[in-house]
């Protein structure tokens, strides 16, 4: 068997394993949206019947996610059911969830009084996880790290440190801050209690399901503080809770360890160590943006980056004595200045936006290079054409660049990421300049055989990248739509 497995491949697998659970062929998969992870999630459907197939290549980061899952489901905390796996154990068919995380709801509908129910309802989940099935847990299944110690909390810093801080160019003493680092690191690694840690418990792992809360993605569990999770909940960027909410939650979770009979700690200790923390988090948090947002250029982080340094403002500013380290302390201060935060700036809104706008467009080349509209003449022509075209598999042939199955394809078995991380740099060298300038109008148009796949594709990611990178208008349109081959018949 290969290492890596094209979609098709994939999708194959899934729906064997589908329907030798079922006894019934599955009639639909479709293919559900990633971020940063190498796992592959579709959604596979046959008569009111739904399924999540899996597919990774990495069988210990597997592994480990069934041990949590076994152990998690004995002690009645809310996970997804594995169904089947395949013999290789890479890929697996599990509970479908549904569509709807707790981000969505509190994005949704705000700070509601149901939403808050369903944050405490987390939280108490989350303190099973912790205490209950912490006590037995085995710390040897875990694929990555076993314990979130000095090592692993040095870790976060520096990825914090080379993803984004040195990417802003604000000056600081290296020497000085890897001292402070270091330092820092050695007195969290010996925070107590130890039990076992989720790692990214964040609203987007925990999924809304018949009123219930479901938890997903703990494949990175391991053993390490408690407050690292709530945390990581009670301060996520983009859900930005108010301080009062803040407030309730951690004392809801504090009370809910009553229920559980965990033994009486040191309460006052215990929120000493949540503040370091939420330190710590919001640091690896900006490094995980600075990464998949300034580096591989993936919209939805960066639009993260300006809440993100928000967030972080406001923890300096209500703990004026953390962290206690002055050149870590300046350079926080700097990075999460006014200033900085307006360069990350995305709010949807016209006061003082630029001017410009973009207006993208795919085609065919057999109908030839569309003439520009823009008042100054020139533009970029981008030729897809050098990428593989997904046009000439059967699984693609009646799909578009909008389709997701179709992006996973372009951006796991081609070199279209390697293409569009050059088209991003380019284009922003005229953005700049002509946001600059006041001008108004810039034209971008993506060519490829067809004008259905590859050009589409790229013209819709460069339309994210800039409205997240710039918050410029954007307009994007497909030259060739009416003639996108959509059935076998060649009819839409």
């Amino acid at each position: 068997m290969t290492q890596n497995k094209t979609t098709v491949q994939v999708t194959t697998i899934l729906e064997k394993l589908f329907e030798e659970h079922y006894e019934k062929k599955a009639e639909s998969i479709e293919a559900l949206a990633i971020s940063g992870s190498d796992r592959r999630y579709y959604r596979l459907t046959a008569e009111g019947i739904s399924a999540i197939g899996t597919y990774n290549t990495n069988v210990a980061e597997n592994n480990t996610y069934f041990y949590f899952t076994e152990l998690f489901r004995k002690h009645q905390i809310n996970v997804p059911e594995i169904y089947k796996m395949s013999k290789d154990r890479r890929a697996y068919l599990q509970q479908d969830l549904g569509k709807v995380s707790l981000f969505d709801m509190v994005i949704k509908d705000g700070y509601t009084e149901p939403v808050r129910k369903l944050y405490h309802k987390a939280l108490a989940q989350l303190a099973k996880v912790q205490w209950i099935a912490g006590r037995e847990a085995d710390y040897k299944q875990c694929f990555a790290s076993k314990q979130f110690d000095e090592k692993a909390i040095m870790s976060d810093l520096l990825y914090f440190k080379y993803y984004f801080a040195d990417l802003q160019g604000v000056p600081y003493d290296r020497s000085l801050l890897i001292s402070e680092m270091e330092l820092l690191s050695k007195d969290l690694g010996r925070v107590q209690p130890q039990t076992l840690m989720f790692r990214d418990f964040q609203s987007r792992n925990i999924m809304i399901h018949e009123g219930k809360v479901f938890f997903i993605d703990f494949q990175g569990s391991m053993q390490g503080p408690p407050q690292y999770d709530i945390a990581s909940l009670l301060w996520q960027a983009r859900a930005q809770l108010p301080n009062a909410w803040k407030e309730d939650l951690l004392n809801g979770y504090i009370a809910s360890l009553a229920d559980l009979h965990v033994p009486r700690m040191d309460e006052i200790h215990f929120r000493r160590g949540y503040v370091q923390f939420v330190l710590v988090r919001l640091l690896q948090v900006l490094g995980s943006y600075g990464f998949r947002g300034l580096l591989q250029h993936k919209a939805h982080f960066i639009t993260s980056i300006g809440p993100a340094l928000k967030n972080l403002d406001m923890f300096l500013s209500d703990h004026p004595q953390t962290p206690a380290y002055p050149e870590l302390r300046s350079l926080l201060e700097k990075l999460s200045s006014k200033e900085m935060q307006e360069r990350f700036h995305t709010a949807n809104i016209s006061d003082g936006k630029p001017k410009l706008e973009v207006q993208i467009c795919s085609f065919s080349y057999k109908a030839g290079i569309p003439k520009t509209s823009s008042p100054h003449g020139g533009g970029y022509v981008f030729d897809c054409r050098g990428i593989l075209n997904p046009g000439r598999y059967a699984a693609y042939k009646h799909l578009t660049g909008n389709d997701e199955m179709v992006r996973q394809f372009l951006e796991r078995e081609t070199r279209m990421p390697d293409f569009m991380n050059h088209v991003y740099a380019l284009v922003a060298i005229n953005v700049e300049d002509y946001i600059a300038r006041g001008f108004e109008q810039l034209s971008v148009s993506f060519g490829c055989t067809g004008g259905q796949h590859r050009s589409v594709y790229a013209a819709n990611q460069l339309a994210q990248h800039l409205k997240a990178r710039f918050n410029i208008d954007v307009n994007v349109t497909h030259l060739n739509e009416k003639k996108w081959v959509l059935n076998a018949d060649g009819a839409e």
